[in-house]
């Protein structure tokens, strides 16, 4: 909840007191988002709160739409996913510091200034899924983070969120990333210290490096579970099964969940003795943090249960199209 509190940082609720039943409605916009699963979990989450709010898709990455939807008195928020994370942000009032760090928005709230007038806030909760599916399942993972290193497989937008939460919340005084384009790896390292210059960011990029390295606690997948083909890919999966292999062991989060949820990096985690976590419960969680900026209250541990559960069942099923995540 500490993420509600900080919103009204940026102006007052402009909710009702009859705000459960009234119509309200969120809107995802993006690219290829047919097979969305934000759907399904919303709906899940309103229902469990008692809220009749309704939840559309809109495929598109015209900012004029989006702008002219987002001013409709009954939209209360959005979800914005690939490729808009950077242009709809421009067309919002303020960012989160969150946000802003990252370089993205996925999600986009209303407060009220000093004279009632709607603002667009912008924030990111991808990092925020990230965190509490970690401590969720783990509460000692921030204490046994704290000063050791961790690692993220990837260089797009998603390895940003995962290098944010991993250096805002879990204390990493270092972060290894491997990736399967050193030119991906540079612009995040570049990006970062403008935004966040103590952060110590690391290009692992050969296997002996990954093997004699101080070893990570945490290591977060952003990539998809495709079988490498590429030398980058087949390095990159090299390196990180010798992470993996090493004595130590930690924690192991997989952002990829399509077409399944028990992915290669989630499987050879959890034979190599590491705590593995599906995209899923990220995913998940990543709504809950939304459902909480819009409803402005926490979502009740049977609504979340039931969420992780209904998604996991369509996945499995196959149900649920392209194969790389998107959230």
């Amino acid at each position: 909840m500490d993420i509600l509190k900080q919103s009204y940082a940026h102006g007052s609720s402009p909710l009702p007191s009859n705000a459960a039943v009234t119509q309200y409605h969120i809107y995802l916009f993006g690219s290829n988002i047919s097979k969305s699963l934000s759907p399904l979990i919303h709906s899940i989450l309103f229902r469990a709160n008692s809220a009749s709010w309704e939840f559309h898709l809109s495929q598109t990455t015209d900012g004029n739409i989006f702008w002219k939807q987002l001013r409709d008195n009954t939209c209360i928020g959005t979800t914005i996913t690939m490729p808009n994370k950077v242009s709809f942000g421009l067309l919002l009032d303020d960012l989160t510091d969150e946000a802003r760090v990252i370089g993205a928005v996925n999600t986009s709230f209303v407060r009220l200034d000093d004279r009632g007038q709607r603002r667009y806030i912008g924030t990111n909760t991808d990092c925020i899924g990230i965190r509490d599916s970690i401590l969720y399942r783990m509460p000692q993972a921030a204490a046994m983070a704290k000063g050791r290193p961790s690692m993220v497989i990837g260089g797009g937008g998603a390895a940003r969120s995962a290098i944010f939460a991993l250096w805002k919340w879990f204390g990493s005084t270092k972060i290894y990333v491997a990736n399967r384009l050193k030119a991906e790896v540079d612009a995040l390292i570049t990006f970062f210290q403008s935004t966040a210059p103590d952060m110590t960011l690391q290009h692992l990029a050969t296997v002996e490096e990954a093997a004699t390295c101080e070893a990570p606690y945490i290591v977060i997948g952003t990539i998809p579970n495709d079988t490498p083909k590429e030398p980058g890919e087949i390095i990159c999966r090299q390196i990180f099964d010798t992470i993996l292999r090493r004595k130590n062991k930690g924690i192991v989060v997989d952002m990829c969940y399509l077409p399944l949820p028990v992915t290669y990096l989630y499987t050879n985690g959890q034979q190599n003795g590491w705590a593995v976590i599906p995209g899923t419960e990220v995913l998940v969680r990543v709504c809950i943090a939304q459902h909480i900026l819009w409803l402005e209250k926490d979502v009740n541990k049977q609504g979340v249960e039931d969420a992780i559960s209904a998604i996991w069942k369509v996945v499995n099923q196959g149900q649920s199209g392209p194969k790389a995540s998107k959230i």
